[in-house]
């Protein structure tokens, strides 16, 4: 296993693309170009990460050590948000996926009531490499049987876990989406019904999930509400292939501790 530092360094380099800025039902809000340098000082014992965005300040920071609510596994990939969901305060996350030269990260933040406020998606490319961004997201590129590995991975150091998914995705004669979600011994099948760029897995009024389809073969997925007294997941998707997805999923318990992180690397059935 690599340190989590080392596990860090795997982002080094000069990071080129945008910010984009979406409302929760997928407007797109702004969009600005970014160029993101993560370079290695005192022989990598220190990180200086410089943002430059057009109209704005540079944004710099050095970092020597990781931690807080701060993971990343093996490949670089990693998220980074609030650990703790408090009452009447705003709330969020970040979960971002590397894939060769190329990452995708996507920002979620909800206001003090626990309704989605803003999205913002991340796409970068290594400075010099080749652009390959995907089209936007649609319901047919997910339909099929995917096969996945996980990696689990937790906040209290402990050893991570690795198992298997399996994800189908069906359209039924209505219209409407069925999932049906295996991991280890337990399977979860759910509908969910399709408005533009938006599914909703509506069943329970109480935990209605959103997952909202987006540019470059994204996908970001979470509860129309966060609360305490709830369990709750923030989850990002990238279709970085058409038949492998990548996806990352941040949990958290009933008290709002967050409590684990997930990737899943999944290809899909052909």
């Amino acid at each position: 296993m690599k340190s989590q530092w080392e596990c860090f360094l795997q982002n080094l380099g000069v990071w080129e693309g945008s910010f984009t800025n979406f409302s929760p039902q997928g407007t797109l809000l702004n969009d600005t170009s970014s160029r993101l340098c993560l370079e290695g000082l005192n022989n990598n014992q220190t990180v200086r990460l410089t943002l430059s965005r057009s109209g704005r300040d540079d944004l710099i920071k050095e970092y020597s050590s990781v931690g807080g609510g701060l993971l990343f596994f093996e490949n670089g990939s990693f998220s980074e948000g609030l650990i703790q969901l408090g009452p009447f305060s705003e709330f969020g996350a970040e979960l971002a996926l590397v894939h060769e030269n190329r990452r995708l990260r996507l920002v979620q933040l909800f206001d003090k009531t626990g309704q989605p406020k803003e999205l913002i998606l991340i796409r970068e490319h290594l400075a010099g490499s080749p652009v390959a961004e995907r089209p936007t997201l649609q319901i047919n590129d997910l339909l099929g049987e995917w096969l996945g590995q996980a990696v689990t991975i937790y906040p209290d150091w402990r050893s991570p876990d690795l198992y298997s998914t399996t994800l189908k995705l069906q359209l039924d004669d209505a219209g409407r989406l069925i999932q049906s979600t295996s991991f280890g011994e337990r399977t979860i099948t759910s509908t969910a019904t399709m408005k533009g760029p938006i599914l909703l897995f509506d069943q329970d009024p109480e935990k209605q999930v959103q997952v909202l389809l987006l540019p470059d073969g994204a996908s970001a997925t979470s509860l129309l509400k966060v609360q305490l007294r709830q369990p709750f997941f923030l989850e990002v998707g990238w279709l970085v292939q058409p038949n492998l997805r990548q996806r990352m999923i941040r949990s958290y318990n009933e008290k709002g501790e967050w409590v684990s992180l997930t990737l899943v690397t999944e290809e899909r059935k052909v």
